[in-house]
Order: C-alpha cells, then structure tokens, then sequence
C-alpha cells in the first residue's frame, strides 16, 4: 500500500471517515432535495450518455412522490471544458440541456466534479452528487482527499461505473466510501440498472435514508445494493 506523506493510506482512509462519522447528520427536506448530476462526456461515454439522456427524468418522477427534486447537471468534454446548468425542477429543462451536447475525445476531470461540488455545498446544503463514467485519468489520492471533503460536509458522492475497468472500480469505491456514499457499476446498454440506481439516489436526495430504503425493497436488485452501504441519517 502506497504512503502519502509517510502517512499509510489506509489510515488516512480511516481519518476521514471518522471525520464523516462525527458530522452532524441533516435529515433531508421533502420540499428541497438538491442533487448535482455529473457526468462523462468524454468519447468512450458517448453511448450510455445517450442512455442517461433518456433516464435522467426518472430521478424527477421518483422525487415527486416525495416532494420534489431541484437538480444541476453538470459534465466535462475534450481537452478542458467543464459546464454547471443553473438549478433545474423539472425533467424537461434538464432533456433540453443533455439534448444540445455531444460527447468529445479527452481526459477525465473527476476533480472539477467534486471541487465544483464542494463549492455548491458551502453555499447550500447539496443532499447527493451523482456521478457517472468509466474510467479515471487522474491521481486516486487526490480525488480521494476532495471526496473526503465532501463527507466531512456531509454531502455524499453516489457513483455509478458503467463498464469493468479494475483500476477505475478501486477509485470509484474510494471515493464514495470517503464521501459518506455508495457505489454501484451498470452494464453498458442496460437501461433498467442505471434507472434503478438514479430512482435510488433521487428518493435519497428527497426524502433521505428512510426513502431510499423503501426504494430499494420495492425494486430490489442494484438499487436495494446500494442502501446496504449507507449508514441510516
């Protein structure tokens, strides 16, 4: 196991999940469930980002039983292009967003996901960062010190990996366990577990743990998975 700073990782790990842990819990408010959606829009993304396109409105149908959703996309494409939409309620401002953008060839920016994440949590409460991709160009320990972060603000990261890159699976559980959240991996062209991930998280978003485990029981499969990582709130 690599060091940092003559620091195991492995300990560090453990501080900042004890950071977690000690974080005031903050229940989620029917009416004000807030939810950044994050995604690849690098090439290799090009078809499930047609697959979220078409799915992203079951997060509003699953949070409207609850109270609603109010919900930014973000993305990042090519050499350094990063984009945040304004805070949208309805399925229909966020298709129209998703509808006039098209995947271009580059790097990850995993970092300027969750910096830009952490910057919306110190402003206003965020209940959930949704991220979805398939791989990971960047340094594992410092996107494992942002999502750390994050967990100590009690804002947790759900990320969902579409494909069975090894190397991305190791990160993408790091930093969902460091944030407080869960992960969970789709088959490409599965269209039901990515949907059953997205509900999960937009009744967690809207209703908090509770909700999310209701979720989980009536659909089962991936969705029931991702509630037996999260500790109740």
């Amino acid at each position: 196991m690599a060091e940092i700073g003559k620091i195991p990782r492995s300990v560090q790990i453990s501080s900042f999940l004890d950071k977690v842990a000690r974080a005031p819990a903050m229940a989620a408010s029917p009416s004000t469930g807030k939810l950044i959606f994050a995604l690849d829009a690098t090439a290799s993304r090009e078809p499930a980002w047609e697959q979220a396109h078409q799915l992203q409105s079951t997060m509003f149908d699953v949070a409207s039983s609850l109270g609603g959703l109010s919900m930014q996309l973000c993305f990042f494409q090519g050499m350094a292009n990063f984009f945040a939409s304004p805070w949208l309620n309805d399925a229909k401002g966020l298709k129209a967003k998703m509808e006039r953008v098209h995947c271009l060839g580059g790097l990850t920016q995993i970092g300027r996901v969750l910096e830009h994440a952490l910057q919306e949590a110190r402003r206003e409460r965020i209940h959930a960062v949704v991220y979805i991709g398939d791989c990971v160009e960047e340094n594992p320990d410092a996107l494992g010190h942002l999502a750390g972060k994050l967990g100590v603000i009690n804002t947790p990261l759900f990320v969902f990996q579409e494909g069975y890159d090894p190397n991305a699976e190791m990160t993408f559980r790091q930093l969902a366990k460091l944030s407080g959240g869960a992960y969970g991996r789709f088959d490409a062209g599965s269209a039901r577990q990515l949907a059953d991930l997205l509900g999960a998280v937009a009744a967690f978003a809207s209703g908090g743990y509770a909700a999310m485990l209701q979720f989980g029981r009536d659909r089962g499969g991936l969705a029931q998975q991702l509630t037996h990582q999260l500790l109740p709130r």
